[in-house]
């Protein structure tokens, strides 16, 4: 039986999966995701006997109803900036880090593209039941602030894309910064998307309210906690004279009709900004 004893962080994948599976079942979905559906339906199995409120919550389905939205609309925005990558770049390399369960590859496949899905060992692990190094797609099962997963990837010429969807927050603020700049250094031209947080949230007393909000809405572990943040989205170009900002995006800039009348926050810089995603060329 698949092992699914994993830490807290690496659980926060499985809320993403069902939130993508949840939406790609339900009327004029934001994103079609098959293989999502597919392995929820294979972990209710396993979750049959949930042990915690998470996988209560997880096996009937019922996360709320703006974080499905909201994680769905963030997939899809993530596959467009790979795409937008591979118009330009049809054979170029993609690093998805902190990949999770995720099926991008799937969803954004060109026939060309090189795809690398990194992760702690515990989710690959899981992820291995699902899906299958070829060719032109391989998993690597590895923290992302252990850099020997660098010398893999250093073997192609690029260009290259990196990803890190819903991770960078984990991390602490020493760590996002060396693997910037060791990015920088590694992959002059690259490209890198990432989600932040706005280090305003992390301060008392509202990172407690983050905090309780993961810990007793989303019911993760005390360890699924932000650590990391930035004040604006051109702070990183601070670190190194070779980090360009190109744009940023939040989810209350969707048009997507779903996200409702929380797109009125899009006007309103403090909400518009309290997590969103940075866009920057690494020279």
């Amino acid at each position: 039986m698949l092992n699914i004893k994993i830490g807290d962080v690496a659980t926060t994948s499985f809320v993403t999966l069902y939130c993508q599976a949840i939406e790609s079942q339900s009327k004029d979905p934001i994103l079609n995701d098959p293989k999502a559906v597919e392995i929820t339906h294979e972990l209710n199995k396993i979750l049959s006997n949930p042990r915690n409120k998470l996988e209560k919550t997880l096996v009937k389905g019922k996360l709320d109803k703006q974080l499905v939205v909201h994680i769905a609309i963030r997939a899809k925005r993530y596959d467009k900036y790979v795409r937008d990558f591979l118009k330009k770049s049809s054979e170029g390399l993609v690093i998805n880090i902190g990949c999770g369960l995720d099926s991008r590859f799937l969803r954004i496949d060109n026939g060309k593209v090189f795809f690398y899905d990194l992760d702690l060992p515990e989710v690959i692990e899981i992820k291995k039941q699902f899906f299958k190094d070829d060719e032109r797609y391989h998993l690597i099962a590895s923290s992302v602030l252990d850099y020997n997963w660098i010398t893999i990837v250093a073997k192609h010429k690029g260009p290259f894309l990196f990803i890190a969807e819903g991770v960078f927050m984990y991390l602490h603020r020493e760590d996002v910064k060396s693997l910037v700049l060791t990015l920088q250094s590694e992959f002059p031209g690259s490209e890198l998307v990432c989600e932040v947080f706005n280090s305003l949230w992390l301060k008392k007393p509202l990172k407690r309210m983050v905090n309780y909000k993961m810990q007793h809405q989303l019911h993760l572990g005390k360890d699924a906690t932000y650590n990391f943040g930035i004040r604006d989205s051109k702070e990183m170009e601070e670190w190194h004279t070779g980090i360009q900002f190109l744009d940023d995006w939040s989810y209350f800039d969707s048009e997507e009709k779903k996200l409702g009348w929380l797109r009125m926050f899009r006007n309103i810089e403090l909400f518009r900004k309290t997590q969103l995603t940075v866009h920057y060329k690494l020279n």
